[in-house]
């Protein structure tokens, strides 16, 4: 039998053949390792690693879980990471669109704060065109402290897009207008300009604004525009979030259930909580709203006491409004070695914010009695106890580089927006509850199946 023939026309179309395809599976894994390289779920925070506690785990190496490993080698890391050194790129764009496809804003991903995304971003064609960069001006208001005027700020913070000054005059020539706490009469907005609103405390103690006047939301909501959170944790390995631990969190503690609190008339029913779960569990306030006295001026020695004696610590807030999640939580409850038992946001967004199973929402159970009853079991078993403390060493509390990312964003090019109703966003209904969120979401769900 003859061997077949071979043909050059043949051959040259499988090659063009295969080359297409392997384009086509390459254009798609690019576009598929860009969204899966989201990490794990202001004010610039101080940085410290949430690992700090007892029995840290060490910052280089690694930790073995079974099949699972965290690299704790933080050159390796990103810049805005301790140890971190790894910068981005310029961002990439969509071959159809030309379109850049780092997503930033809001209406970009739904699901996210995007504040990784922004501090890994900078402009497709930032660091390729030869040339310099326009230098953007970002107008604060006199009072506002947080910022020196000139670009200092921008290379103290090693910034990936530092071309940006802050300034507190001329505000026609400015790129971009600050307004904290409130919006002051500034004249006529030049086309381009972005008008930003600048918020860190809850609708109940904010202004409300003029409709239509701002482009740009800095709030501690994650569907702001540049999201100012308390805090931002974020994990080492975003498929290791639980790590054994070889300290026990309950030896030697004797008491159960701390709270300090000067506020005893919120906007919540936290102080009417706190009473009907003191009638189950032992429960010691400290402050002007309790019989227990533990000066501000002595804080550390509060909460050496806090880290020595207690097992559990009521991070309250005083409010119940979406996302808001202060340093209650943060520092005085996983600053510390205690199980906070927190109150303010509704579930889903301490799920989002915090560690997992890292602190117990009241709105889990029906009732204070409830609560107290596993709190009890939680007491006398300390390997369940310790469970909640499996999180310590998976990652940490990240510094968000407020003005970088301004800087960044104003480099973007796609054009502002503005908002219809900034007030109906910032404290429209279902934003806020005086209730319980448990008791929001029932009036909620049987209301809509009325309808």
């Amino acid at each position: 039998m003859g061997l077949p023939r071979f043909s050059l026309k043949r051959y040259f179309f499988y090659v063009l053949c295969l080359t297409g395809t392997l384009l086509v599976l390459l254009n798609l894994l690019q576009d598929e390792i860009w969204h899966s390289m989201r990490p794990h779920p202001g004010q610039p925070q101080s940085a410290r690693t949430a690992g700090d506690g007892p029995k840290a785990l060490n910052i280089n190496g690694t930790v073995s879980l079974g099949e699972n490993s965290i690299d704790l080698d933080s050159s390796r890391r990103p810049w805005y990471m301790k140890g971190g050194t790894r910068r981005p790129y310029p961002a990439m764009k969509a071959r159809n669109t030309g379109r850049r496809l780092a997503r930033l804003w809001p209406d970009e991903d739904v699901y996210d704060d995007r504040v990784t995304n922004q501090l890994m971003f900078v402009p497709p064609d930032y660091n390729r065109t030869g040339g310099e960069h326009p230098l953007k001006k970002i107008m604060i208001p006199h009072g506002m402290v947080e910022a020196k005027v000139g670009p200092d700020i921008f290379f103290q913070q090693r910034c990936p897009v530092n071309t940006c000054t802050i300034v507190r005059d001329n505000p026609d020539d400015a790129d971009l207008i600050l307004f904290k706490d409130y919006v002051t009469h500034v004249g006529r907005r030049p086309h381009n300009q972005v008008w930003m609103l600048y918020f860190l405390e809850c609708p109940y103690h904010t202004q409300s604004v003029k409709s239509a006047l701002i482009n740009w939301t800095a709030t501690y909501r994650r569907d702001s525009d540049v999201v100012a959170p308390y805090e931002r944790w974020q994990y080492y390995d975003s498929s290791v979030t639980q790590i054994s631990q070889t300290f026990n969190y309950a030896a030697n503690k004797t008491k159960k259930v701390a709270w300090f609190v000067s506020n005893c008339h919120p906007r919540n029913q936290r102080m009417h909580y706190a009473r009907e779960l003191s009638k189950y569990i032992q429960v010691d306030i400290y402050g002007a709203c309790g019989s227990l006295r533990c000066p501000r001026s002595q804080s550390q020695t509060c909460f050496d006491m806090l880290d020595e004696d207690y097992k559990f610590y009521l991070a309250f807030e005083n409010s119940n409004c979406k996302d808001y999640i202060t340093e209650k939580f943060f520092v005085n409850g996983l600053g510390h070695n205690v199980l906070p038992i927190v109150m303010g946001a509704h579930p889903t967004d301490y799920a989002r914010s915090a560690p997992y199973r890292s602190y117990i929402h009241v709105d889990e159970f029906e009732s204070p009695k409830e609560l107290a009853e596993y709190l009890h079991r939680l007491d006398r078993d300390d390997d369940l106890y310790n469970s909640y403390f499996r999180w310590k060493g998976t990652g940490e509390f990240i510094n968000t580089y407020f003005w970088c990312r301004v800087c960044a964003m104003l480099h973007d090019d796609r054009s502002p927006k503005h908002y219809k109703d900034v007030n109906e966003w910032w404290r429209g209904e279902g934003v806020c509850t005086t209730n319980s969120w448990r008791e929001h979401d029932l009036a909620r769900s049987q209301s809509l199946r009325n309808t």
